[in-house]
């Protein structure tokens, strides 16, 4: 989970989620992308010279977005929420023990799962939290209060689930390293998944540090799994010590897409088709795309586009996009050479993919939480807005994409300790809080 690995930020308390390491001082709001970026369907990397109009648009003081997004609502030290807004409201669904995710089955539109750091996956089932775990894996789990971003991290269930009772979670094992597992829903109970016969899918050495592990899975459009990697973390005092983010030859602070259905070479998982690198001599096949370093949280949109909410460093929290024909295939989206579009060190990242929208820590902004392109139908004023999050401020946004840039706008809720947000199976939004509860979003009379 995205904190900050020098625990500089007093107001936080210890075991709450962190802002990522190595954050100073308030910079300057910067949000950036022209409209042409934005709209594109473009199935490779821009060059450079395409680019041009992107940087333009910053030096001249970003006269191409609109000034209602230049700002981010600010409550600072919140303790409370803010359930109430114009048309919206949240309602809470239980409390939990250090939740981290929420999702649905894609089968059942009674049932959301919520994924406790220590290791355990708590079932609400129409409308009863059920007082028995849907899983118990805490025994297999690393997680402490002072590594307070390992634990169980996130479930994403097979597209066929309904008939194969398949289903797959993100954890950090004992070591250190993160691992994903292929599990079962039994056979007998569709409230209890079963340990026998779980297997390892994916292992990633991540022992050094305990931060920047990433942490989401999410089966794509095309019905492959995609896993989120961080950098492999630090002590807080260099950036990307392991080098992590623009090297093909690692598995950390990546974006992954593998089959985990099939196997291959001894491996738990095969490589799709179309991956960017696989084949290349001295690059790692299951690379989807690069230049990461916490990405805590991504999602697909209803047309199936790319959203990823990129966990900064020092000055930017940015969200990155790529339109549905790409996904982010290939895509180098730059760090360690870039935090944003701010050039941070001597690097360079070949054919850099700037972020969709990137926000300053001006304000008290320290880390984004990403979320989901909303899609219930009882919320249409919301509809077709990237909703996502900060952890500090503690507020809610709304991003939207129109023909001259990008908007952004504060519903005007607010979640403290604003962990993640999640989707059930017919779309309903959810927000999780590290304090215990689970929200659902619900639209009320003006």
């Amino acid at each position: 989970m995205p904190r900050r690995t020098d625990r500089r930020e007093a107001s936080l308390a210890r075991g709450a989620r962190q802002p990522p390491s190595g954050k100073a001082g308030p910079a300057q709001p910067l949000y950036t992308r022209a409209a042409q970026l934005l709209a594109e369907e473009r199935p490779n990397h821009l060059p450079v010279s395409n680019r041009l109009p992107i940087l333009v648009c910053v030096l001249a003081g970003l006269a191409c977005f609109p000034s209602s997004a230049y700002s981010h609502a600010y409550h600072p030290g919140a303790s409370e929420p803010v359930t109430s807004a114009p048309g919206l409201r949240l309602t809470a669904v239980g409390s939990f023990r250090f939740p981290t995710f929420v999702r649905g089955d894609g089968v059942s539109s009674s049932r959301l799962y919520v994924v406790e750091q220590e290791g355990r996956i708590r079932l609400r089932d129409g409308g009863n939290n059920l007082t028995r775990p849907f899983l118990d894996m805490a025994d297999l789990v690393r997680y402490s209060d002072d590594e307070t971003e390992r634990g169980l991290l996130s479930i994403a269930f097979s597209p066929d689930y309904a008939t194969s009772r398949l289903f797959y979670v993100f954890y950090t094992q004992n070591d250190g390293d993160l691992r994903v597992d292929e599990l079962k829903r039994s056979h007998n109970d569709a409230t209890r998944a079963t340990r026998y016969g779980r297997r390892k899918v994916l292992e990633v050495d991540h022992s050094g540090w305990d931060t920047h592990n990433g942490g989401q899975l999410q089966f794509g459009p095309d019905g492959y799994l995609y896993v989120s990697t961080g950098d492999g973390g630090g002590d807080g005092r260099n950036v990307d010590p392991l080098r992590s983010g623009q090297s093909t030859r690692t598995l950390l602070g990546k974006l992954l897409r593998i089959d985990p259905r099939r196997r291959s070479e001894g491996l738990g998982y095969a490589v799709p088709a179309g991956n960017p690198f696989a084949g290349r001599d001295g690059r790692r096949d299951e690379i989807w795309a690069y230049g990461l370093r916490n990405p805590w949280r991504f999602s697909f949109g209803p047309s199936g586009a790319l959203w990823m909410g990129e966990v900064g460093a020092k000055s930017r929290e940015e969200i990155n996009f790529s339109a549905p024909g790409a996904r982010g295939r290939g895509y180098n989206f730059g760090w360690s050479c870039y935090e944003g579009t701010v050039h941070i060190g001597s690097c360079s990242a070949p054919g850099h993919d700037p972020p969709l929208f990137q926000y300053s820590h001006a304000g008290s902004s320290c880390a984004i939480t990403g979320g989901y392109v909303a899609r219930d139908p009882q919320i249409p004023a919301l509809r077709g807005r990237y909703i996502y999050g900060d952890y500090c401020t503690r507020a809610w946004h709304a991003l939207r994409r129109t023909t001259t840039g990008v908007r952004n706008s504060s519903p005007g809720l607010v979640v403290p300790k604003l962990t993640s947000f999640g989707e059930d199976s017919v779309g309903r939004l959810y927000a999780v809080s590290r304090g215990g509860h689970v929200y659902r979003l619900r639209a009320t009379a003006r």
